[in-house]
């Protein structure tokens, strides 16, 4: 048996290596758990989630100023009676309070399907104990699949219906510059170079003027209405892109989450989608 002063000096000596080793010890623990928690994380649907919220941001945003832009250039322009584009008046005041129920819904929905990627991670389960999925939990997650694809066939249509103010406001603007190369040509004059905007359908054909030719033409993509319009209608058609991208992520997430739920509900799976 050691001395009393023996054992006191390696107690001391015990002591004071676990003093020094507690921080390290409280570092490897904090660093262990952010390593855990940062694996946990639904890149794919984070990622759909910005791109959604930017894309809606543009899309509603930006198209609903280019319409209020729009209905001025007809005004103005290309119907000056108030009878003839009433209807259509009508049409973009309801399309521009459906683009406030689009931006809610999306705002809602992109936080439901976030919460729903985080709540089928491993780490969940890691956190807060094991879990067994149930038949309810799988018939949501299938819901989300099933409403995931319905908006992403949805809003293809969506991108598709913004192209054409696009094409419409390229198309005068091409004319515009058709008209100032020919200043230079004296051969053709620029007066008989029109837009006839009653062609496209969205004012009658018994609207006055209904077209502009020449100096007025150039004078109307002149204006700050018709430049505004036209890249606002760009910027849209491109959020309403972004908008599709982050749909189709988000079906290859949640189409993967409920597969995992439904074939693997009784193993120690992880879902990082």
């Amino acid at each position: 048996m050691g001395s009393p002063t023996a054992e006191v000096r390696q107690k001391s000596r015990r002591d004071m290596i676990q003093t020094e080793l507690q921080p390290h010890s409280l570092l490897a623990g904090c660093f262990e758990c952010c390593i855990k928690c940062l694996g946990g994380v639904p890149y794919a649907s984070l990622v759909a989630t910005i791109l959604c919220f930017s894309g809606v941001a543009l899309f509603c945003g930006c198209g609903h100023v280019a319409l209020t832009g729009t209905v001025s250039i007809l005004e103005q322009h290309f119907s000056t009676t108030a009878s003839d584009h009433a209807l259509l008046s009508e049409v973009i005041q309801l399309m521009q309070y459906v683009i406030y129920g689009i931006a809610s819904f999306f705002f809602l929905y992109g936080i439901i399907l976030l919460a729903e990627g985080f709540y089928t991670t491993s780490a969940v389960k890691e956190l807060h104990g094991e879990f067994k999925t149930t038949a309810c939990g799988r018939c949501i997650s299938g819901m989300f699949v099933f409403l995931t694809y319905v908006l992403g066939v949805a809003w293809l249509g969506v991108f598709g219906f913004s192209a054409v103010p696009v094409f419409m406001f390229y198309n005068i603007w091409s004319t515009c510059e058709v008209i100032k190369s020919f200043q230079t040509n004296v051969t053709v004059p620029g007066d008989q170079i029109c837009v006839d905007i009653r062609q496209y359908g969205i004012i009658p054909w018994n609207a006055v003027p209904g077209k502009a030719c020449g100096p007025i033409l150039e004078n109307i993509c002149n204006t700050n209405e018709f430049y505004m319009s036209y890249h606002l209608f760009i910027v849209a058609c491109a959020g309403a892109g972004a908008t599709v991208i982050a749909l189709l992520i988000y079906m290859m997430a949640t189409t993967y989450n409920y597969a995992v739920l439904k074939f693997k509900s009784r193993e120690d799976c992880c879902t990082k989608f």
